[in-house]
């Protein structure tokens, strides 16, 4: 750990002292506790592309919440009360550090019910938003086969079905994984 803030303001102030390797962000922050935490995160994103920003929270924040997730990877959003063991937690920092995702299914289902899915996603079958979801939790091929006691050739037909519906080409890079799971946040084709 590199150093602690207690408010938004001192958090900000500290990123220009120099960057960590990650920050993990609390969403109500003083003076008023309410979202405090996760609009300096995407200040914070904002400010620093690539920054690797893991949030915590006791509620899901819709507020900003799409905006955090909308800038790419090296982003995370989880519940504290569904982070019940330090293995997990450390999985996800190492997640987002590594330029993945690590979304809360949870978060994900709420902002799900707030915003208005496009044509692209109504299409896709209940198994693929289940696929998708635990994509967005960050899990690999092999975790999503074992959440869903499937095959590994079952979530790879599932994951290509949903790249196809929501026609995310082959990147240079090769990364459709972020892009398929902000397109499922955000309700909007990609």
């Amino acid at each position: 750990m590199t150093g602690t803030a207690e408010t938004a303001d001192d958090f900000l102030d500290a990123l220009a002292g120099g960057l960590p390797d990650v920050a993990v962000v609390d969403v109500r922050l003083p003076p008023t506790y309410r979202d405090e935490g996760l609009r300096a995160a995407v200040e914070a994103r904002r400010r620093h592309p690539g920054l690797p920003v893991l949030v915590l929270s006791a509620h899901v924040e819709h507020s900003y919440a799409l905006e955090l997730l909308s800038g790419g990877g090296k982003v995370g959003y989880l519940l504290k009360e569904r982070v019940g063991r330090v293995a997990k937690f450390l999985d996800a920092l190492h997640r987002v550090v590594g330029g993945g995702t690590a979304i809360d299914s949870e978060v994900i289902a709420q902002l799900l019910t707030r915003r208005q899915r496009g044509t692209e996603l109504k299409r896709l079958s209940n198994r693929e938003r289940e696929v998708l979801a635990l994509m967005a939790e960050g899990q690999d091929n092999t975790e999503i086969a074992g959440s869903l006691a499937v095959s590994d050739t079952a979530v790879a037909k599932h994951i290509r079905n949903v790249f196809a519906k929501l026609d995310l080409q082959q990147s240079e890079g090769g990364h459709r994984r972020v892009p398929a799971v902000l397109a499922y946040l955000q309700g909007a084709p990609r």
